[in-house]
């Protein structure tokens, strides 16, 4: 049931309508149940493997909770008789028993994640060094990945591991965990949520509120507009350069870089958008998963502003518990010892931030390329940060770091970064992708950027000019949030302006969104929502 299907839209308004029929004691009930129908039709199977994730993780965390409270008033009862080596060695004991649940479940969460995922990236990799010495390759295996399994896992694992440090919590009543796991506007992309978060307005009462309603629409629909008028439509050029890799050389390449930054920024904002939409339309509030990452002046501030809920996931519950477990503080003595005091201090926050890159890559996708894309990134932060010390230098001796032309070339320096990186998500191999870079100097086919070469991609100039509005309106929406809520500044106009707002981007998304490849503009009416 995908988000832009006709489908989904009429979920929505049935359960919009239930929603605020029904007692407010019930509505978190209803949205469990409006939850697994909607991960039923996605495909009934895909049932089994978010139960189990649900139940699997419940329970250890029952136990680890259960734990907890067992220490804390035993030590309460007996703190006059226990000295301080009885009481350390008995936390030392109870802490041992929370580790090993939490550990099955970590390993039977993130294993079946793992096997689902990257099973037949083994096997390719496997038959890859077979092949080296003549021997017969594996087969692949059809195994089926659920929907949301990467999202709904380390939603799972982070709340396991909030429970486990003591920071929230354990939860007992089970369909209300289930709810906190299958949530359905999160299952597609997130954002991956907290326990903490979430649970403060998932599982009250809410009143029907008309203005909160009428914002959620409004996000919703402002997210349909970058999925369904800037994204979709992009799209087609970016699968003509990335499906010719013989044919689009060079500056196509320059081009294409570009059109997919703009299509997956569109893409993945949209939807966003559309979760938070309708989560708000529901009371119910979600954390932001973008804060104009575009804006970003650097690779670190970029990620601090891109997909916050993922890079917030991989910092709290990956490069903390790296960087400060045993084996990381041994690095840190041999490297002080043998390299030097400075040394000592960096190794370690470069190979765990390395952990952290190289997870990032791979749970994006099983492939070299997302791995290479993660280590990439991971060698660009480093370097910059090596770099500090001279740019330091150079802000002294240059009084730019406030000029407008300095930053909007630190903007223009970090998109074009960013634009270079997404080359590892375009195409399927190593081979092609660095091909393709390479070839942007190499081509010298400059000239199709203006002899009309890029309107055989797929779109014409009047679809190159809805995109070039799409991205200006975005751009002015970005530039307008620094101050404040769009919404907010919108909702405070007379009503002639506000009607021409949302019913123009209604209009915008009814007549120029797309409907589905290979549809031209005459059929836009009839395939609408």
């Amino acid at each position: 049931m995908l988000f832009t299907s006709y489908g989904f839209l009429g979920f929505l308004a049935a359960l919009f309508l239930l929603y605020y029929t029904l007692p407010g004691r019930c509505q978190w009930i209803l949205l469990l149940a409006a939850s697994y129908v909607f991960y039923f039709a996605a495909g009934p199977v895909f049932l089994l493997y978010i139960l189990a994730s649900t139940v699997t993780t419940w329970f250890a965390a029952r136990r680890i909770g259960d734990n907890l409270t067992r220490q804390r008033a035993y030590l309460k009862e007996h703190a006059e008789q226990l000295d301080r080596g009885a009481k350390k060695a008995y936390k030392k004991g109870e802490e041992r028993i929370r580790r090993r649940w939490a550990a099955a479940c970590l390993l039977l969460n993130l294993g079946v994640l793992a096997v689902v995922k990257y099973t037949n990236f083994a096997i390719s990799n496997i038959n890859g060094v077979l092949s080296l010495f003549g021997g017969e390759g594996l087969p692949p295996v059809n195994l089926i990945l659920p929907l949301g399994i990467s999202f709904y896992t380390f939603q799972a694992v982070g709340y396991l591991i909030d429970v486990y440090r003591g920071t929230v919590p354990a939860e007992r009543n089970l369909p209300r965990f289930a709810l906190f796991i299958s949530f359905f506007p999160l299952l597609i992309q997130g954002p991956i949520s907290r326990w903490g978060d979430l649970s403060r307005t998932l599982y009250q009462a809410h009143d029907f509120d008309g203005k909160r309603f009428s914002f959620g629409l409004q996000r919703m629909l402002w997210g349909y507009f970058k999925k369904m008028v800037v994204a979709d439509r992009v799209l087609a050029a970016v699968m003509t350069i990335v499906g010719g890799p013989d044919a689009y050389r060079g500056a196509y390449i320059l081009a294409g870089m570009v059109f997919y930054t703009l299509q997956l920024y569109a893409d993945f904002t949209g939807g966003i958008d559309i979760t938070i939409g309708v989560a708000e339309a529901l009371g119910i509030k979600v954390q932001e998963n973008f804060i104009r990452p575009y804006f970003s002046k650097s690779l670190k501030e970029y990620w601090r502003r891109w997909h916050v809920s993922m890079s917030g996931w991989f910092r709290d519950y990956l490069f903390y518990p790296v960087s400060t477990s045993k084996g990381m503080q041994g690095v840190t003595r041999f490297a002080k010892a043998r390299l030097g005091e400075k040394a000592g201090r960096r190794l370690p926050v470069y190979l765990s931030t390395f952990v952290v890159w190289f997870a990032t890559g791979v749970w994006h996708g099983a492939s070299w390329n997302f791995i290479v894309w993660g280590l990439a990134n991971w060698a660009v932060l480093m370097i910059s940060e090596e770099l500090e010390p001279l740019y330091a230098r150079f802000h002294r001796r240059y009084a730019v770091k406030r000029k407008l032309w300095y930053r909007l070339f630190q903007v223009g320096r970090l998109f074009l970064l960013v634009c270079i990186l997404n080359l590892f998500d375009c195409y399927p191999s190593l081979s092609l992708t660095f091909g393709a870079f390479a070839s942007i100097f190499t081509a010298g086919n400059w000239e199709i950027l203006w002899d009309g070469s890029l309107l055989a991609l797929g779109l014409s100039a009047l679809d190159y000019g809805v995109l070039a509005c799409g991205a200006a309106l975005m751009l002015l929406v970005s530039l307008s949030q620094r101050s404040g809520s769009v919404r907010e500044k919108i909702a405070q106009k007379p009503y002639a302006v506000r009607f021409a707002v949302w019913y123009g981007l209604f209009l915008s998304v009814l007549l120029m969104g797309i409907y589905g490849v290979g549809y031209d503009a005459s059929q836009f009416i009839y395939n609408q929502f």
